[in-house]
């Protein structure tokens, strides 16, 4: 048990930072100050006056030692496995694989209707695999490119990609930062998070029809003369190379007993071997130029660092309120009011505060959830991850597509729609109940 500091003074004041903290990410936009500085802040300088705080009063240092290295070996397995994820998807994007991509969906000749559909379908199916923030990225500059003039179809779709990336997600480790949480943590084998594929499907699948309604008739402009894009040489191996890392980090937590980014970094190790293997080889282009080598290095120079240090500053921020009692509020909620209200009421939570801490919070508090814990713990994944979508800022979806899709998806562009993902928010939950309480399918 820990001790309850929190109405010492550094109990009071670490809130206080937490709180201006937050305050300094969710108006990331506002100040432009990226959320990764007041997070990495706020983590750190919460321990750094807990330790002061021992020191002062002359308290036995070793249990706090012991904290920060539990804490420490949870956000190492987290940050070694995005590191990873992010290097494959960096070099994919190199090898010019979502590319190919683009150039299909735009050449095709499809109406606006077809594309909002392709568009959401392929969001929900590569989530699972790629992450929610890297393919609503991917999809969103999928339909700049498909026609930026048209804000009627542009906005529907844009919330379509976000659901669709954190529905997706919901049902995969791999497909969120929450997801990925509970994984590591043991509450649930890699196979029983699939059992949330219904849950997920159907619920986007509801905001997708409604949000279809929006969606104007017509076909978007194709730049004609546009040339043809292929996969260049190496891509189709690494695409490989990032299934077979990702079965390794499976049966790493699921079978050899070890954390999933070990099977990750072992799949990195693989990259870097071949990578090394093509540099070797002299290539030559189809207009008979020489091919510049490359090097794994040049993928993750282009990796999305402040992610790293903002989920790294964040987990730690969580933990330090941990440490000082306060998570001890949360864990009392889920005693008064029941695991199933609250777990419900998580996934609103998420959508104001961001899903990351919200997850982490719970985590950390380790409620009792009641007999039906297993189930308990896969709605209150699917909560998280498709809670986000409700508010623009609410997932890390949602706040790299506003990035990408600046001024034309708006939080206020969202809101005039959010009641769409909110039906299909209901749904979701409704078919988890329906699955995991009465038919106890996947309990």
């Amino acid at each position: 048990m820990h001790t309850d500091l929190t109405m010492t003074w550094v109990g009071i004041a670490s809130l206080l930072i937490f709180i201006v903290g937050y305050y300094f990410i969710a108006t990331e936009d506002k100040y432009h100050i990226n959320k990764a500085k007041p997070a990495l802040m706020a983590g750190t300088l919460i321990f750094m006056l807990i330790g002061i705080y021992y020191a002062m009063n002359g308290l036995d240092g070793k249990h706090l030692h012991h904290e920060i290295e539990i804490l420490i070996i949870e956000i190492a397995g987290i940050f070694f496995f995005l590191f990873v994820a992010m290097t494959y998807i960096e070099a994919m994007i190199d090898r010019k694989v979502f590319s190919v991509l683009r150039y299909n969906l735009v050449s095709k000749g499809y109406d606006y209707k077809k594309l909002f559909w392709v568009t959401g379908l392929l969001a929900f199916f590569i989530s699972p695999v790629a992450d929610n923030l890297t393919t609503a990225l991917i999809l969103s500059t999928v339909l700049i490119t498909i026609d930026k003039e048209n804000k009627a179809f542009i906005v529907p779709a844009a919330i379509n990609i976000v659901v669709a990336a954190n529905a997706g997600g919901a049902w995969s480790p791999f497909g969120d930062i929450t997801t990925l949480m509970v994984w590591v943590d043991g509450k649930g084998a890699f196979v029983d998070f699939l059992y949330l594929f219904p849950a997920s499907i159907l619920g986007w699948g509801v905001t997708a029809y409604l949000l279809a309604k929006f969606v104007p008739e017509g076909k978007p402009p194709f730049v004609e003369g546009e040339k043809a894009v292929q996969i260049a040489p190496g891509g189709k191996i690494i695409m490989g190379l990032f299934a077979l890392t990702i079965a390794s980090a499976v049966i790493s937590h699921q079978v050899l007993h070890l954390p999933a980014m070990w099977g990750m970094m072992f799949g990195l190790a693989i990259l870097k071997l071949y990578i090394y293997r093509m540099s070797q080889e002299v290539r030559y282009d189809s207009d008979g130029i020489v091919c510049p080598k490359v090097n794994v290095f040049s993928f993750i120079a282009k990796i999305e660092n402040d992610t790293l240090l903002f989920f790294f500053g964040i987990l730690a921020a969580v933990g330090g309120l941990h440490f000082l009692g306060f998570l001890e509020y949360f864990t009392a909620l889920y005693s008064q009011f029941g695991a199933t209200t609250v777990n419900i009421g998580v996934g609103f939570l998420s959508a104001i505060v961001d899903n990351v801490p919200v997850m982490s919070a719970v985590l950390k508090s380790s409620p009792d959830m009641g007999i039906d814990a297993h189930a308990q713990w896969m709605l209150v994944t699917l909560t998280a991850g498709v809670g986000g979508s409700l508010i623009s800022f609410g997932s890390a979806a949602g706040v790299g597509v506003m990035g990408k899709l600046h001024g034309i998806y708006t939080f206020s562009s969202h809101m005039k729609l959010a009641w769409t993902v909110l039906i299909g928010y209901i749904v979701s939950v409704a078919v988890w109940y329906l699955q995991f309480q009465v038919l106890h399918i996947g309990a």
